[in-house]
């Protein structure tokens, strides 16, 4: 039976995998290198001087974890160094490298219980340097300040999508966890510092984790679902007003101008007598001078023209009905006696 358990586990192991993020990797243990490393290897890296007394602290936890893997671990003050060697009892052959990994992020102010996550099989680490990405430092310190986010809320939401810990420090961004996390981070700080905002890699990652959690939609395509990015702030270039048109190209050159004795030789000024000459030119000069005080003066004098005026609407229908109208004679002349009689009425009272 057991044999035959053995036998369906190595087919398992050998068919397709859906999910290879899921895999399980298997431990390296000491029976797997009884024989230990043949060649001893170390690696050092420097730390500033402000991490000393933290160091200083946490070195003898530092030794005491890799003492579990046959490690040394030394710090060097005066130099502002620590190294990591392998010993001839070292089983694992790239548990050097993971301790390297774990100094330098103490060296980039990652405290030690983050830091030792590393030495894990199923744990890296990465540290993205930002400070070459974006020539402006103002600008730098803006799309810096936005991977934190306000009282550090947007990097505590990359963290708890990613499964990472993400410490910004000075010109590099440190990030411990699983490696596809680590993908997921350095994509979001990478894009942050090319002015595209991290909440939109946040949404996107939220999307995901709710539709891996539906069984419908596992195998269709995503993409209706995750925001798209568009840039609204494009500077465009500035254009002249008077844009110049291009000439089509000729090999020839440009014909030559006309000087002042071949425009003399054209008109005809050149045979003439030189009192002829400044007759001509005085008399041009006057007839400028006319045109230019006729405008002149047609200018000035455009105030003082009045409008013209529109046909009066209100004055033609009461012409057109006077005209229209018949004149009654007998009633216009009982009117004139009537207006008599009262006239001679009023003199007679006012005489007496």
């Amino acid at each position: 039976m057991s044999s035959g358990d053995e036998s369906g586990d190595e087919k398992k192991a050998k068919g397709p995998v859906d999910n290879a993020w899921a895999m399980k990797l298997p431990e390296f243990k000491k029976e797997d290198n009884p024989h230990g490393v043949v060649e001893e290897s170390s690696f050092a890296t420097l730390f500033p001087r402000y991490r000393e007394k933290y160091l200083r602290e946490a070195w003898p936890l530092v030794q005491k974890m890799l003492s579990e893997y046959n490690l040394k671990a030394e710090l060097d003050v005066v130099e502002g160094s620590m190294t990591v060697k392998t010993t001839r009892q070292t089983w694992d052959p790239y548990i050097v490298v993971k301790a390297r990994d774990m100094i330098k992020l103490m060296a980039r102010s990652v405290p030690y219980e983050q830091a030792i996550k590393v030495l894990q099989d199923d744990m890296g680490a990465d540290i993205i340097k930002i400070g070459n990405m974006v020539r402006n430092r103002d600008r730098f310190v803006r799309r810096r300040q936005r991977i934190i986010g306000p009282n550090g809320a947007t990097l505590k939401a990359i963290e708890l999508l990613t499964n990472c810990y993400v410490l910004v420090q000075g010109n590099t961004v440190a990030a411990v966890g699983p490696y596809k996390g680590l993908q997921q981070v350095h994509r979001i700080v990478e894009d942050t510092m090319k002015n595209i905002h991290p909440i939109y890699h946040v949404k996107t990652l939220m999307i995901k984790r709710e539709l891996a959690k539906d069984p419908k939609l596992k195998d269709e395509n995503w993409e209706r679902f995750l925001p798209k990015f568009s840039h609204k702030n494009l500077s465009k270039r500035k254009e002249p007003k008077k844009k110049k048109i291009k000439k089509p190209y000729t090999p020839f050159p440009p014909p030559m101008p006309d000087s002042k004795v071949d425009k003399e030789l054209a008109s005809g000024e050149y045979f003439m007598k030189e009192a002829d000459r400044k007759s001509k030119k005085y008399l041009e000069r006057k007839e400028k001078q006319l045109v230019a005080a006729k405008a002149r003066d047609e200018k000035r004098n455009a105030s003082f023209i009045p409008p013209a005026e529109g046909p009066d609407s209100s004055s033609k229908p009461k012409q057109d009905e006077s005209t229209n109208k018949e004149v009654d004679v007998e009633k216009l002349k009982k009117k004139v006696k009537r207006l008599q009689n009262a006239m001679k009425k009023r003199q007679k009272t006012t005489s007496s």
